[in-house]
């Protein structure tokens, strides 16, 4: 499959074990290269929507005087958002606990941002996929802080994890997006490069 690719080798700007995972599971050969200290800011009035995939562009643009003729980058950023705040990761057990219960009995969109660049050529896309938590109880919030780690995570929560076993009542869209890499989306894009 992505006959279209052999020409190309694969990275992918990522040191998150889940994107790696997810990647590999498309059967694609690819190596993972990661730069320090890429900015991740962005404009405050840029809408919450668009904030994964402004990200991911910048971080495209970080690795593109690194590339060769012949690689395929692939970088990625999502981030969560309810009402119009994007919950980004936590910085410390007090942050996750607050955005728990603010996903705590509501809908929230998991947008997640790609870029597929050469050194010819940049595409770039998000997805969204809408997600509802159930109220969660205190005690079921101090649990999972304790007993998982949310630190890595937008919003604070992975979706695989308990939290998301007893806390979600239902999911719009890729379940792998909110995971943290839209699959489908990906490989049908990649067919297309």
């Amino acid at each position: 499959m992505l006959d279209n690719l052999k020409n190309y080798h694969i990275v992918l700007a990522s040191n998150s074990p889940r994107r790696q995972e997810l990647l590999a599971g498309l059967g694609i050969d690819f190596e993972v290269r990661t730069l320090p200290g890429i900015d991740e800011s962005y404009p405050a009035e840029l809408p919450s929507l668009e904030v994964a995939e402004f990200i991911a562009r910048k971080k495209a643009e970080a690795y593109l005087p690194t590339m060769a003729d012949h690689e395929l980058l692939i970088t990625a950023d999502t981030v969560v958002v309810v009402g119009n705040e994007v919950l980004g990761k936590p910085v410390d057990g007090a942050d996750a606990a607050d955005m728990l219960r603010k996903l705590s009995g509501r809908t929230h969109q998991v947008v997640t941002g790609v870029s597929l660049v050469t050194q010819m050529r940049a595409h770039h896309f998000s997805v969204r996929t809408d997600v509802t938590f159930k109220q969660l109880s205190e005690a079921e919030i101090d649990y999972y802080i304790e007993h998982y780690h949310p630190m890595d995570k937008a919003g604070a929560y992975g979706i695989q994890e308990w939290i998301g076993y007893i806390g979600c009542t239902g999911l719009q869209g890729s379940y792998f997006n909110v995971m943290g890499l839209p699959l489908q989306r990906i490989y049908t894009e990649l067919g297309r490069f």
